[in-house]
């Protein structure tokens, strides 16, 4: 930003303040510059803004959340090193800031099917995003094991992985009495049970900060990696059970919704459409 532009008082100002789930923790040195009141501006989207995120291919490698997220945040230096924990609450913030808190969506009553158009207020979404404990470890023997949200690089990474397993296998031909088919396809099928296994091994490994033992503070990546590749199973699962829980405390909590029709109550769950979430009618 040019400071002698004369236009510069006309750019876009802050449309609202937001504070981070994470308060602020996780972030590597240097990435984020947080305000002493905890609150971070958000600006509205520009066009180039709107061009990028409508792009499929900066869509699906992530390049368009992380340059949305580094031109309306501009506190956050690095976009790719927010922890997955504050990605939905930034993200609900820009639309704020960019399209009002309103958005319009569709729900089906599960008691008699009726479908309602309602406009959601996307300021009690931000309400309600809580702030997961990842202060408390797990004691196994004599090792403590300590956690961390993971970046968004590293869960753009680990998405592209399974989309990509996933299309594989779809572009395979279906089981028959052809025996080659057949047995391409259960080699294909053995080796995607194989990365999927290989991804959620990674995905534990890389929501570990630290494992702690009698003779040694173990943070490198490749031996904590190594170490869920050989740990026994009971371990395995029990960490496995922890990050789940974790993950669902940060998620977006559903709405409680009462039909019109016939005033039955529930709840709708929240997800951020990617491709669709930044359209002005959505």
């Amino acid at each position: 930003m040019n400071p002698n532009n004369p236009l510069s008082q006309y750019f876009r100002q802050p449309a609202l303040y937001i504070r981070l789930p994470s308060q602020g923790n996780f972030y590597p040195e240097g990435t984020l510059a947080m305000p002493q009141n905890g609150e971070l501006p958000v600006l509205p989207m520009t066009a180039i803004d709107e061009i990028t995120y409508r792009t499929p291919d900066a869509l699906f490698n992530g390049q368009a959340v992380v340059s949305v997220i580094e031109s309306c945040v501009p506190n956050i230096k690095d976009g790719w090193s927010v922890p997955s924990i504050d990605i939905d609450a930034i993200l609900v913030g820009i639309r704020i800031a960019s399209y009002g808190q309103n958005m319009d969506f569709s729900t089906e009553c599960p008691q008699c099917q009726t479908i309602t158009e309602l406009a959601l207020d996307l300021r009690t979404v931000l309400a309600k995003m809580k702030t997961p404990d990842f202060e408390h470890s797990i004691k196994h023997g004599d090792i403590e094991i300590f956690f961390k949200p993971l970046s968004y690089k590293e869960v753009n990474s680990n998405n592209q992985v399974q989309f990509e397993e996933q299309r594989a296998l779809q572009m395979l031909p279906d089981l028959n009495d052809n025996g080659e088919a057949n047995q391409e396809k259960v080699m294909a099928l053995s080796h995607a049970l194989k990365k999927l296994t290989e991804i959620t091994v990674r995905t534990i490994a890389q929501s570990v900060s630290l494992i702690r033992t009698p003779n040694a503070m173990v943070n490198q990546p490749e031996f904590i990696q190594e170490f869920f590749k050989n740990c026994d199973r009971s371990l395995f699962n029990d960490i496995r059970d922890h990050l789940v829980k974790i993950k669902s405390d940060s998620e977006l909590q559903p709405v409680d919704l009462t039909c019109p029709e016939c005033q039955f109550k529930y709840e709708q769950q929240l997800t951020l459409d990617m491709t669709s979430f930044f359209d002005r009618a959505s």
